[in-house]
């Protein structure tokens, strides 16, 4: 009779009676490979299987060892189970690949570097801009007793080792953005980056640069009236780290419900109004201290930006301000470009040691605006008037050479 068990054991082990199958449970793509006969799992648990008797523990060594399964256990053979194995040591590769698969990104998606505001300016000291140099208009040209009134009481001109220095930032400004140039593109994408927090490109054209503060989806039509040196002072503005705290103030405010207005747009109009300084020799007694041109410039440009932050947002300006708004900031400006510049010194020193910079210009004098009233109610002529953002920029026709915008 224990002959028969023996056999019928063996019939069992050799998969005649028994049902034998596996189980493999897959863990973020591994597998536990668990073989499992008659419901119990092979392995740790091997002692625990009792099955209902006590067969297996009652058979002698040598029958044990007719069993072709343990034959092949004992001569360490597991054909089958290895082949199994590669299959699932293959699935599982494939699965941790995956996992750890990336999107192919190639040299022409990847992120465009930053460009710093030096090494832009240094693209344009090396390229050659002899023909735009034929179109610029450095001075405003007067004649009789204007060449004579600015000639005897007038700042005084600019040193002669400057002139090429002032001549390279009117070249720039009749440069238009061109999308062949690398370096134009980073300068794009350089701004959008820092004024956004953005890491990722944004696409060449698309309402995303109407969000920055342009008038539509291409920001070359914005340039007309500055060129390339619009975006050359925006660039100057984000990449300064002292400055791009206020460039995202300034940004904040242009996002606001009611005291919205366009940033890129009103940025290109502080451009403006730096290189009408520069022409009419505002700015020539700072440059001549200083011994440089771009350097002032752009520090007047930041200085004309935060006084008209400041100004727009203690009294509460609105777009429909701004074209009185960006008169009396430019007429304040030319007229005092000394004391402009200086107010920005103050204000950063006080962001550097800490203390709450001024919300406007000078709270105890500061005048309302033109043809404003103290509640910002308009006068006369202009009550219910629409005014158009960029039609304050335009100028008179006769001042030929002057930036402009639409």
């Amino acid at each position: 009779m224990e002959g028969v068990r023996v056999a019928a054991h063996t019939e069992g082990l050799n998969g005649g009676f028994h049902e034998c199958k596996e189980r493999e449970e897959f863990t973020n793509g591994h597998s536990n490979h668990k073989p499992v006969t008659n419901g119990w799992t092979s392995g740790h648990g091997v002692k625990e299987h009792t099955n209902g008797s006590s067969q297996l523990k009652s058979l002698p060594i040598s029958s044990l060892k007719q069993n072709g399964l343990l034959q092949s256990l004992a001569a360490g053979e597991q054909p089958k189970l290895e082949e199994e194995s590669a299959e699932v040591e293959q699935a599982r590769q494939e699965w941790e690949a995956l996992e750890t698969v990336q999107p192919v990104v190639s040299e022409e998606n990847s992120p465009t570097p930053l460009i710093s505001f030096n090494e832009a300016l240094q693209h344009f000291q090396t390229t050659d801009l002899g023909e735009v140099m034929k179109n610029i208009q450095p001075t405003i040209r007067r004649t009789g007793l204007a060449a004579l009134s600015h000639f005897i009481f007038g700042p005084p001109r600019l040193h002669r080792e400057l002139l090429e220095e002032r001549d390279l930032v009117f070249a720039i400004a009749q440069c238009g953005l061109d999308n062949s140039q690398a370096v134009h593109m980073r300068v794009l994408q350089t701004i959008y980056k820092k004024l956004t927090s953005s890491k990722l490109d944004c696409p060449r054209l698309g309402t995303h640069w109407e969000n920055l503060g342009f008038q539509g989806t291409d920001p070359a039509t914005d340039l007309r009236g500055t060129g390339f040196l619009g975006l050359m002072h925006t660039l100057h503005l984000v990449m300064d780290p002292e400055t791009l705290p206020l460039a995202r103030e300034i940004y904040k405010l242009s996002q606001h419900p009611t005291q919205n207005f366009p940033f890129c747009v009103m940025s290109i109009n502080m451009t403006r109004i730096a290189l009408h300084a520069l022409r009419e020799e505002a700015l020539a007694r700072e440059c001549n201290r200083r011994q440089q041109v771009v350097g002032v410039l752009s520090e007047f440009y930041v200085a004309t930006f935060l006084y008209l932050y400041q100004l727009w947002k203690s009294q509460q300006k609105t777009i429909s301000d701004s074209g009185f708004v960006l008169k009396e900031v430019e007429l304040f400006a030319k007229k005092n470009p000394r004391q402009m510049l200086r107010r920005l010194d103050i204000f950063l020193k006080e962001r550097r040691s800490g203390d709450a910079p001024r919300a406007s210009p000078d709270p105890a004098t500061q005048d309302p605006s033109p043809c404003l009233g103290e509640r910002g109610f308009r006068c006369e002529g202009t009550k219910g008037k629409e005014m158009h953002f960029t039609g304050v920029c335009e100028l008179p026709p006769d001042m030929e050479g002057e930036a402009r915008l639409i």
